[in-house]
């Protein structure tokens, strides 16, 4: 069936992946969706972590030009980050949110040269503004960036807008269809359901 489908499964089996077509979650953003994704509870089953750095492994031996460095948004992008550069053997920096408030106030944690290709590592793509923003600050440091790997996307037509204005790219192990997909096959939604939660993603 592929990691896509593998991934997907996995995601909803242990619940990082969640529906609910009747009662919206709401998103720190303050949006309401009938999803939510929660990708650090992968970090807490061994296997389903080892499966996504193995997919993002397999996505990273088919890009162009290969990583130098290997870059993780805070917070939840730094763990698969370090375990993808384990099995790439690859130096490793993560990106806060926001500059440190003491000592160095360092934004960049970890050591980046200039020119050093980076390839930057997020568990989830929403609007694409915190990836976006973490390859701004590796940029604004001499990184150059080959571009955003993440688990999972809503498949949002504001990421893909986001991503497009700042001619990044990007691609993620699975998606929003893909978990669609699987729930109709197993009748866990209904086909209306299905389409319900199809539209949501183009009224946001």
């Amino acid at each position: 069936m592929g990691l896509s489908h593998d991934i997907a499964r996995d995601l909803l089996r242990i619940k990082a992946v969640q529906i609910s077509p009747d009662d919206y979650f709401t998103w720190t953003s303050g949006m309401k969706s009938p999803i939510y994704c929660d990708n650090r509870l992968t970090m807490s089953y061994p296997s389903v972590r080892d499966k996504i750095a193995d997919a993002f492994v397999e996505l990273i031996e088919k890009l162009e030009w290969k990583p130098d460095v290997i870059a993780g948004c805070a917070t939840a992008g730094i763990p698969h980050a370090a375990w993808i550069a384990q099995k790439l053997n690859l130096p490793m920096v993560y990106v806060r949110s926001k500059p440190k408030g003491h000592g160095k106030e360092n934004q960049i944690e970890g050591k980046l040269e200039a020119d050093q290709r980076v390839l930057v590592i997020e568990d989830l793509i929403s609007t694409g503004g915190s990836s976006i923003e973490a390859a701004s600050v590796l940029k604004g440091e001499g990184g150059d960036i080959l571009g955003v790997l993440a688990i999972f996307t809503y498949g949002l037509e504001k990421a893909k807008q986001q991503f497009a204005d700042a001619q990044l790219k990007y691609q993620t192990i699975t998606d929003y269809d893909e978990i669609l997909k699987l729930l109709a096959e197993d009748g866990t939604i209904s086909t209306v359901e299905r389409q319900q939660l199809e539209e949501w993603r183009f009224s946001v």
